[in-house]
C-alpha cells in the first residue's frame, strides 16, 4: 500500500452554486478548490514508482510520460477552477477532448481525477511488471472506496464517465506526438552515427545512442517548436581556442573537487533504477505544495506547467544534441589532454550538447519562481534516507546547483549547462504564456 493516505480528507457535500463555466452559468459541483490535493500527490508517487521499475522510460520518456500524467490531472479538474481553461485547442495539436456538463450534471473532482490518472498510467506504463500494475488497481479501488462515501451513484457515475473519457482523449493526443513508443526503442537498431571532426563518439558499449530521433517529436506548445538554443563553442583541437580551454578547465577541476562538489554531482546523477531528472523536479514540485498544504486546483495549475516544461525541454534539448553531435568531455581530454582520464560520473550513451540536466532545471526554476516567487526556501528530501536533504535558500540556486552537478561529474562542458539552462527558461516561459487563466 501507498503511503501518504493517512489524512484524506474530501468535501463530499453539494456547495453553494459557483459559476464554473465560459458561459457564466451555475454549476451544480463543488469547486476545485474545496479539496484537499492528496489524491494528485499519491497518484504522482505511483507515477515515479512506476519510472524507477519500469524498463525504458529514460530521461526523456519520463519526461514525457509526466506531462501527459500532469494534463490529464488538469483536465479532469478544471471544470471546477471557475477562473481558469481547458487547454483544448490552445495546446500544439490538442483538440476534441470531451468537456464537463457542470450545469446538468454534477462531479466529484477527485474522483474524476483518480479515473483520469489511473487510466492513463494503465497505458502508458502497459509495459509494467504484474506486480506494479496491480499497485495501479490498488489505488485505484482505495480512491473509489474513499470518495464514493457521502455521494449519489449518479454523481459516482457522471465523475468515473468524465474522468475516463478525458484521459482517454488525451492518450489520443499523445499517440500522434512520436514518442509513444520511445521506452520500446531507446536505442533503434539500425541507425547510423553521424561521423565527423569533433563528433559525438560512443564512451561505452552502448554503441547507438539514446533516442536519436526525440527531437523530432511534436511539443506540446506550439512555439516550443522553433530553436532557442544557441550554438556551441566551435570545436577545436587547437590549444588557444576557447574549445580547448573549456576542456581543459573541466579536467583541471575534475582533479581537485571538493567533498561537496562531488555530493552535488552524485545527488543529482538520477541514473537508471531512479526518480530520472524530470521525476525528481516533480518531486521537489510535490514536497513544496504539500508543505503549503495547496488545494487541489493549485496543485493540478503547478503540476501542469511543471509537466508541459519538462515536456518540451528534453524535445528541445535531444534535437541540440543530433544537430551538432557534439563530442563529450571524456573523449576530447583522452584524445588532448590525458589518455587515462575519467570522469567521476559515467558519461551517458548519447552527444554531448547541450545537457539535459540543465535544460530541465532552467524550464522548472522559470515555473517555480512565477508560482511562489523567486525568494523561496526549501529542502530536496528526493533521496531521504539515502543521501543527505538539500538545502536551497531560492529556486535559482536550486537550479544551478542541478546544472553545474554535470561539469562537477565531467560528463558536460560548462557552456553546454550554461546554454541548456537558458534554453530551459525559455522554454518555460512560452508555457506560461499560455492563455490558461480567463
Amino acid at each position: 500500500m501507498l503511503i501518504g493516505l493517512s489524512g484524506l480528507s474530501f468535501f463530499s457535500c453539494k456547495k453553494d452554486k459557483e459559476v464554473v463555466n465560459p458561459v457564466a452559468q451555475k454549476s451544480l459541483s463543488a469547486p476545485t478548490s474545496n479539496y484537499e490535493s492528496v489524491v494528485a500527490s499519491d497518484w504522482l508517487d505511483m507515477h515515479l514508482l512506476l519510472i524507477k521499475a519500469t524498463p525504458g522510460f529514460t530521461p526523456p520518456v519520463a519526461a514525457r510520460a509526466l506531462g501527459y500524467h500532469s494534463l490529464a490531472l488538469y483536465e479532469s479538474v478544471v471544470y471546477g477552477m471557475k477562473d481558469y481553461n481547458t487547454l483544448n485547442g490552445k495546446l500544439n495539436g490538442l483538440s476534441g477532448l470531451p468537456a464537463a456538463d457542470t450545469v446538468g450534471k454534477e462531479y466529484n473532482w477527485p474522483l474524476v481525477a483518480s479515473t483520469a490518472q489511473y487510466t492513463v498510467l494503465k497505458e502508458i506504463y502497459i509495459t509494467a511488471s504484474d506486480r506494479n500494475k496491480a499497485k495501479i488497481d490498488s489505488l485505484k479501488t482505495v480512491y473509489e472506496n474513499k470518495l464514493k462515501v457521502g455521494i449519489t451513484n449518479v454523481v459516482i457515475d457522471n465523475s468515473v464517465k468524465l474522468g475516463a473519457s478525458i484521459a482517454s482523449g488525451i492518450l489520443d493526443y499523445a499517440k500522434k506526438d512520436g514518442g509513444a513508443n520511445g521506452h520500446l526503442t531507446n536505442y533503434p537498431a539500425g541507425y547510423t552515427v553521424a561521423t565527423g571532426i569533433g563528433y559525438w563518439k560512443p564512451t561505452s558499449t552502448q554503441k547507438i545512442p539514446l533516442l536519436p530521433n526525440w527531437g523530432q517529436n511534436r511539443p506540446m506548445v506550439k512555439e516550443n517548436t522553433n530553436n532557442y538554443l544557441d550554438q556551441p563553442i566551435s570545436f577545436s583541437f587547437e590549444k588557444s581556442s576557447d574549445f580547448f580551454k573549456e576542456a581543459k578547465s573541466l579536467y583541471e577541476n575534475s582533479q581537485k573537487l571538493t567533498a561537496e562538489q562531488k555530493a552535488i554531482a552524485q545527488y543529482f546523477e538520477d541514473g537508471t533504477g531512479t526518480v530520472t531528472p524530470p521525476g525528481h523536479h516533480f518531486n521537489v514540485v510535490k514536497n513544496i505544495l504539500k508543505s503549503k498544504k495547496a488545494k487541489l486546483d493549485e496543485v493540478a495549475l503547478v503540476y501542469l506547467k511543471t509537466g508541459l516544461s519538462l515536456n518540451d525541454a528534453f524535445i528541445a534539448c535531444w534535437k541540440g544534441k543530433y544537430t551538432y553531435n557534439l563530442m563529450r568531455p571524456v573523449t576530447y581530454i583522452n584524445e588532448s589532454l590525458d589518455k587515462n582520464w575519467r570522469p567521476l560520473l559515467n558519461t551517458p550513451p548519447f552527444p554531448e550538447y547541450a545537457s539535459g540536466h540543465s535544460t530541465a532545471a532552467g524550464a522548472v526554476v522559470a515555473i517555480l519562481e512565477d508560482a511562489f516567487g523567486k525568494k523561496y526556501a526549501f529542502d530536496d528530501i528526493t533521496y531521504f534516507g539515502t543521501m543527505p536533504n538539500r538545502k536551497y535558500a531560492d529556486f535559482e540556486s536550486y537550479g544551478q546547483e542541478t546544472s553545474n552537478s554535470r561539469v562537477y561529474g565531467g560528463i558536460h562542458y560548462k557552456f553546454s549547462c550554461d546554454n541548456g539552462y537558458k534554453n530551459g527558461k525559455k522554454i518555460a516561459e512560452n508555457v506560461l504564456k499560455l492563455k490558461i487563466k480567463k
